[in-house]
């Protein structure tokens, strides 16, 4: 089973103010246990693009970006 430790932080639930990249790493984890490893580096590389720009950030980052909005930013440098 591939997911956060933090486990599901109910009290954040709808909000839209939970960090996704731990949940995308879990992912990318899945994806290196399945052997695609081209699709891993691709997921994480388009987490790295997304923290070096420093544009899209959730508040615990300093950012006032929502959940979707940095996993939006993400997927994008995936595509």
């Amino acid at each position: 089973m591939f997911e956060p430790i933090h486990g599901s932080a109910p009290k954040y639930a709808g909000k839209g103010v939970i960090n996704p990249f731990a949940a995308i790493e879990a992912m990318a984890m899945l994806l290196d246990h399945l052997k695609l490893d081209q699709a891993a580096k691709s997921v994480r590389g388009a987490m790295k693009e997304v923290l070096a720009e420093g544009k899209v950030k959730t508040q615990d980052m300093g950012g006032k970006s929502s959940t979707s909005e940095v996993g939006d930013a993400v997927v994008r440098r995936i595509k």
